[in-house]
Parts: C-alpha cells; sequence; structure tokens
C-alpha cells in the first residue's frame, strides 16, 4: 500500500508539469512582437470610455475600482441612441483610416527589409562616416582643388 500512494502523487505533479511546461512551450515558438508596429485603434466605446472616465473621475473622486467604472461606462454606452453615438464613431473611423496609413508604411518598410532597430544603426554609423568623411575634406581641400 504504501507503494501505491507514493507512486500516484508523483503523476499527479507530472501532469500539472506537462501542463505547464506544454504552454510555455507554445510561447517560446512564437516570433516576438515588433515594437514598431502600428497599434490598433480603438472602437467607439473606447473612445467614449476615454472621456467618460474623465468624467466619471471628477465625479466619484473617492473610487478605486476599475471595475465599477466599465460597468458603469457600459451601461451609459448601451443607453446613448445612434445620434449620441455618434461623433465617437466618427473620431474611430477616423482613428481606424489613420491607422490604416501607418499599416501601409509599415507594410512597405518589412516589405523593403528595413526594420526599426537596423534603420538607428544604419543612420549612426552614415554619421560617423560622414564626419569622418568631413575631417578629410576639411584638411584635404587643398588636394581636391590642383585637380
Amino acid at each position: 500500500m504504501k507503494g501505491g500512494k507514493s507512486k500516484a502523487a508523483p503523476r499527479r505533479t507530472d501532469t500539472k508539469l506537462k501542463s505547464k511546461s506544454a504552454g510555455a512551450g507554445k510561447k517560446a515558438g512564437k516570433a516576438g512582437k515588433d515594437p514598431n508596429k502600428p497599434k490598433r485603434p480603438a472602437s467607439a466605446f473606447f473612445v467614449f470610455m476615454e472621456e467618460f472616465r474623465e468624467k466619471y473621475k471628477k465625479e466619484h473622486p473617492n473610487n478605486k475600482s476599475v471595475s465599477a467604472v466599465g460597468k458603469a461606462g457600459g451601461e451609459k454606452w448601451k443607453s446613448l441612441t445612434e445620434a449620441e453615438k455618434a461623433p465617437f464613431v466618427s473620431r474611430a473611423e477616423k482613428r481606424k483610416v489613420e491607422y490604416n496609413k501607418n499599416m501601409v508604411a509599415y507594410n512597405k518598410k518589412l516589405a523593403d527589409g528595413d526594420t526599426g532597430a537596423d534603420e538607428e544603426e544604419s543612420d549612426k554609423s552614415k554619421s560617423e562616416v560622414n564626419d569622418d568623411e568631413d575631417e578629410e575634406d576639411e584638411s584635404g581641400d587643398d588636394d581636391d582643388d590642383d585637380e
């Protein structure tokens, strides 16, 4: 009996470890996020919530609960008519148009093989090279004029 109990306990631990390691393996295989990629635009509801949070904080200064603000905002959004939602929808559409422009530019950069980190390094190396050339030009201007 003693052997049966000890064998059962490690099996439970092993299954827990396997499930944790399986989840970690999936994350490790995933490519990292590009910090230069434009963020998706906020929907009309989130544009509304930006304004609503400020108003709610002024009316309820002692409230520290994020969920209370979210619930109140959701209820208010549901109660709004389409005409009242229109300004938020239009602002969200403007953000979406701007996002699409930024994504086109971003995808063009990716197609060209450029990344933000490479650009910084290449600009830096170019400026260093240009600095060196400027120094040579200053000292060697007389040689160029002779030719």
